[in-house]
């Protein structure tokens, strides 16, 4: 059997959760990024504001913007609102920034919403 080390980025995922107010899907604010939001950001270092969606690991592709919560910037975007900013550390090493522009919505929570619906 082969074991997987895990990323370093799953252990800033690790620390963010273990600091992370936990609530349900529901009660997930529509301007806070989640899993399968799509969100606006402004680039710290371009000041390009570009479109993306954070996702599972296995669902990403950096060409379409799809971003791993496994990878140092997915790990940095869970969880900011809108008008936060966040800086993480890139797998080079270099620093990065960004400014989340626009949240739209938490479709997670949306689908359990209208699963709950009779």
């Amino acid at each position: 059997m082969r074991i997987r080390r895990a990323p370093p980025s799953a252990r800033w995922l690790e620390a963010e959760l273990d600091r992370a107010t936990v609530v349900s899907p529901l009660n997930l604010p529509g301007n806070v990024i989640s899993m399968h939001s799509v969100f606006d950001f402004q680039d710290g270092i371009t000041d390009q504001i570009r479109r993306a969606t954070l996702v599972y690991p296995g669902e990403e592709d950096q060409g379409i913007g799809r971003i791993s919560v496994l990878s140092p910037l997915g790990s940095a975007l869970i969880g900011l609102a809108e008008g936060q900013s966040m800086q993480w550390r890139g797998a080079t090493g270099e620093w990065w920034a960004l400014r989340v522009i626009r949240v739209n919505g938490a479709p997670e929570a949306r689908e359990e919403d209208t699963a709950a619906e009779p």
